[in-house]
């Protein structure tokens, strides 16, 4: 078990950081944006955009230096069901998960005490704006997505670091505009749960269904999708001298 929790430890560490960082990308837009004197719009998504990138290519260092740790439960799921998984199982999976939720509250909770107040207003967790079932599908569409992207891009994409940062900040951005008018949107369970926790809706039915199981749904189906697409190489067979 100690493989295990030590990979709990870097994600709930890993995930603090993420939402500490994410959750201040609307302020930090409004203040680049600001300096620069440019008007809301295709500037500012650029601005934005650029923004996820720096923070992709960080935290991939940052992932890296902690064994591999994610901020994502489903991206956790979803590699080990597109058989990247490497030693996870599923005991591994049902200690990260709730180590990443916690991670989350912990990081919303101070980035709430340390943001200044005149951006405070910013500060917003996904929230839902469509009825129940249509944002349900909406989150599970768009995790399906953003999941089989992420597949490809780290799997079968570009070997260039940047280029694959840049791609991955590209399709974050471009979803996450697509599913601001239903869900918000989160497409990570453990952010929704962060954000939920401070608005005291965490155990709620609208969280479970919209933010934890439609997103797993997605995730493991977009998983099992590029598993079929592309398959796993096998391991190459050393020769044996003679």
């Amino acid at each position: 078990m100690r493989g295990p929790i030590k990979a709990a430890i870097a994600d709930g560490l890993i995930t603090f950081m993420w939402i500490f960082c994410a959750s201040s990308l609307g302020a930090l837009t409004y203040v680049v944006a600001s300096a620069l004197d440019v008007a809301e719009g295709l500037a500012t998504l650029c601005i934005t955009t650029f923004l996820v990138f720096v923070l992709l290519f960080i935290f991939g260092f940052i992932g890296d230096l902690l064994g591999g740790a994610t901020f994502n439960p489903t991206a956790t799921a979803a590699f080990y069901a597109a058989g990247y998984g490497g030693a996870d199982s599923l005991v591994s999976a049902a200690i990260r998960f709730p180590a990443q939720a916690a991670g989350a509250v912990g990081g919303a909770l101070a980035i709430l005490e340390v943001m200044p107040k005149q951006y405070k207003h910013m500060l917003q967790g996904p929230s839902l704006k469509v009825d129940l079932h249509t944002g349900a599908i909406a989150e599970g569409v768009l995790t399906f997505l953003i999941t089989f992207a992420v597949l490809f891009i780290i799997i079968r994409g570009p070997n260039n670091i940047l280029l694959k940062n840049w791609l991955l900040a590209m399709s974050t951005v471009a979803l996450v505009v697509v599913g601001s008018s239903y869900t918000g949107p989160s497409m990570n369970p453990a952010n929704a749960f962060g954000w939920a926790y401070i608005n005291n809706k965490h155990n709620t039915w609208e969280q479970f269904y919209v933010y934890w199981i439609c997103p797993f749904i997605g995730a493991i189906l977009a998983a099992w999708v590029f598993r079929f697409v592309f398959p796993p190489r096998p391991p190459t067979k050393k020769q044996k001298k003679a």
